[in-house]
């Protein structure tokens, strides 16, 4: 980060160490690099990394120790070929090369595999390794180059937050003022955390790695050995000089939490110590790689390395500016820093210094973990995370271990045993619902799986009748005050509704990118609530303080969300059943679409929208969460005789996209990113959304796969699935 705030033109660029580079994680990292990235964003800061490390030695003058003989990741079950598949369909726009390889190719690449059992590899051409020490050395030399102050052994003792957004940082060498701080602290970011009354969700394991004496057969080859992953052995091997460096990923059984140093903190002098090794821990997985590398059996282990690596609860980084605190930044919780670093550091260095992110990366949104992440909670998705490292990655993945958290629905215990439930942001959420003969529980497939016909069921249900959905995990805030309408004419690039009224509503970035989407109504004159998707609950909210607290606008803001319910009932009999519960007149012509008024609904007080994101007739039902249960009750009491039922959200998301529901705003005052937006119009349209209907057997689109035309790879496609 350092470096590229430096390079990009940034003046007074500090960085503070308090031991020396490299300490904590980093100097005893594996370094492994690669373009392979399950996901699609973070594919991204891969490829920025591996580029920027090609280059960097050349730019600096220092050795990086950078090693590129590629990657293969095994396939030795057939459910992992079809992973291979399921990715290579993701993997045709993007420009990092990765090919699924036959069990021949494999063994040309790595001859001293055991092939019984391989039978297809993962290839990316341009992976390897790096040497951590190197790296971090080429980036501070990098950063000074360009005029950023490297500070060692120098320790932050406290964080003093000032009424401008400033920043005191107080060290035992004086105090710096700053006009942002960036939490980089690997696994002190707690303690800095702590600091300002911030529990970051992270938690130190034991990683260990093998190192043997040269082997025979490795040194007689000509080439350096591909890293492989054994991904049923989970584990990573590759060629160190003339041995080999062997790392497993224990279960989650087995492996190891550091978690005296969540309760206690870091012991103060820790930074290049390791913890004791426990080859017993990883006995099985050793045994797998003798199997898969022979030549294993008779190597002699010269170093065994165990060290704390900090994870998230879901693996992933933290990274980005922090809801609550103005001009506090973290760059933390980093599974795989060496990879991510280069690329993490230039997405922050453009975001810092451009005002806004130069693409969406919202699953590292900090902001993503809230109140309701418990260190019980962070522990062991901890340990499910590290213990699922090389887990088969199915669609529509669900990971249950921490849960149910504190944040279920009124509806929570009634719903559960009725439902297969998904996580999002915390909340229970049904994704389908069950049915006498149905297959039910979680059943992940690369096919066609359990939740296929029921899905169509719930599909139809909407369609043809009625349907209730609880949407309580919706972000919903609150806004009133002297300048809510101008804040919310600033804010968004939409008229501000009329009161009783709602639109859909876009917040934009200064360049007229959509930063996100939320629900606008204006309830009382100058009352409004919000309301945005679950996983953007806290990253809007940020970005609605900031502007905010920059404007100096007299409003107050309130994040609802957990105190508030949301039932929305849809279909073409939604208004017969929800009049039987009301005397207000729930016609068209008096209740028309986009409207919202408050009403009574069997003596309990809602607010109503007429909207529905299954693109039918229906309102969302907002009330106070106690009130769900009695609320869902009356509804479904009321809907007998037209056949009301329940539905989640796969065949919500199903029929919102069928639908191709859209709304974009008309012209509306100087809000955010408008000369931007003026410019793009000018210049016309790159890009158009388009709506394809693939005809399938039992393998459906799940999203981002390749559309090929004429041999090229021509755009990224986000799927509904017809379950008609």
């Amino acid at each position: 980060l350092a470096y590229h705030l430096a390079k990009a033109g940034l003046k007074d660029v500090v960085l503070l160490e308090k031991s020396e580079l490299t300490a904590g994680s980093t100097w005893h990292a594996a370094g492994l690099t690669t373009y392979f990235h399950p996901g699609i964003n973070l594919k991204k800061i891969h490829a920025y990394s591996i580029k920027l490390y090609e280059k960097l030695e050349e730019e600096t003058g220092q050795p990086v120790g950078f090693h590129q003989p590629g990657s293969i990741r095994i396939a030795s079950t057939p459910t992992r070929v079809d992973e291979f598949k399921y990715q290579m369909t993701r993997a045709g726009w993007h420009p990092t090369e990765q090919y699924l390889i036959t069990p021949e190719k494999v063994q040309e690449l790595f001859p001293l595999l055991n092939m019984d059992k391989v039978l297809a590899g993962l290839y990316n051409p341009g992976d390897g390794h790096i040497d951590p020490y190197s790296l971090t050395m080429a980036l501070a030399a990098g950063a000074r180059k360009y005029g950023a102050q490297l500070n060692y052994p120098v320790q932050v003792t406290n964080l003093n937050p000032r009424s401008d957004g400033t920043w005191e940082v107080e060290t035992p060498l004086g105090i710096i003022q700053a006009k942002r701080i960036v939490n980089t602290a690997g696994f002190w970011a707690r303690e800095i955390g702590k600091m300002i009354g911030l529990q970051h969700p992270l938690i130190p394991v034991h990683h260990q790695y093998v190192v043997t004496s040269t082997i025979p057969e490795v040194k007689a080859l000509k080439t350096e050995l591909p890293v492989i992953r054994d991904l049923e052995g989970s584990y990573y091997l590759r060629q160190e000089r003339d041995g080999l460096l062997f790392g497993p990923y224990e279960s989650e059984e087995k492996m190891k939490l550091q978690e005296s140093w969540v309760t206690n903190g870091v012991p103060p002098g820790f930074g290049k110590e390791l913890f004791e090794s426990d080859l017993d821990r990883i006995m099985e997985h050793i045994e797998a790689a003798m199997e898969m590398v022979p030549v294993l059996r008779k190597a002699d282990i010269v170093n065994t390395i165990a060290g704390p690596i900090t994870y998230s609860p879901d693996i992933l980084p933290m990274v980005g500016p922090h809801q609550g605190v103005r001009n506090y930044w973290v760059a933390i919780g980093f599974g795989y820093g060496i990879i991510h670093a280069g690329g993490m550091g230039k997405y922050l260095s453009d975001w810092i210094i451009e005002g806004e992110p130069p693409f969406d990366l919202i699953e590292v949104d900090p902001n993503r973990y809230g109140k309701w992440t418990t260190t019980e909670y962070t522990a062991a998705k901890a340990r499910e995370s590290y213990g699922f490292n090389n887990i088969v990655g199915y669609p529509k993945e669900e990971r249950f271990a921490g849960r149910p958290t504190q944040r279920t629905s009124g509806l929570y215990d009634l719903l559960k045993s009725k439902c297969s439930m998904g996580f999002h942001a915390g909340w229970e959420q049904p994704h389908w619902f069950y049915k006498p003969g149905d297959e039910i529980g979680y059943k992940p497939s690369f096919q066609r799986t359990n939740w296929f016909d029921p899905v169509g069921r719930e599909y139809k249900q909407v369609m043809e009748k009625v349907g209730v959905i609880d949407l309580s995990p919706f972000g919903k805030f609150k806004v009133k005050g002297a300048d809510s309408v101008k804040l919310l004419d600033h804010l968004f690039a939409n008229v501000v509704p009329k009161v009783g009224s709602t639109n859909i509503s876009h917040m934009l970035t200064p360049r007229g990118k959509v930063y996100a989407e939320l629900t606008v109504s204006q309830l009382y004159p100058g009352e409004f609530m919000l309301v945005t998707g679950s996983g953007s609950e806290l990253h809007d909210l940020r970005w609605i303080e900031e502007k905010i607290t920059r404007g100096g606008y007299k409003v107050e803001l309130e994040n609802m969300t957990d105190e508030m319910g949301v039932l929305s009932v849809a279909g073409p009999y939604a208004r017969q059943v929800l009049q039987k519960l009301t005397n207000e007149d729930l016609n068209d012509a008096s209740f028309k679409f986009l409207q919202c008024r408050h009403l009574k609904l069997s003596n309990i007080a809602v607010t109503a929208i007429r909207i529905s994101y299954t693109g039918e007739l229906g309102w969302e039902l907002y009330h106070r969460k106690e009130d769900s249960l009695p609320l869902y009750s009356a509804i479904m009491e009321a809907g007998q005789k037209e056949g009301i039922d329940d539905f989640g959200t796969y065949a919500l998301n199903t029929l919102r996209l069928e639908k191709g529901f859209r709304a974009w705003g008309a012209e509306a005052a100087d809000f955010t990113g408008k000369q931007a937006l003026k410019q793009i119009k000018e210049k016309g349209l790159k890009r158009r959304l388009v709506y394809l209907t693939l005809e399938t057997d039992n393998v459906d689109p799940e999203g981002n796969e390749s559309v090929w035309h004429n041999g090229k790879a021509r755009t990224i496609v986000h799927v509904a699935k017809n379950q008609s």
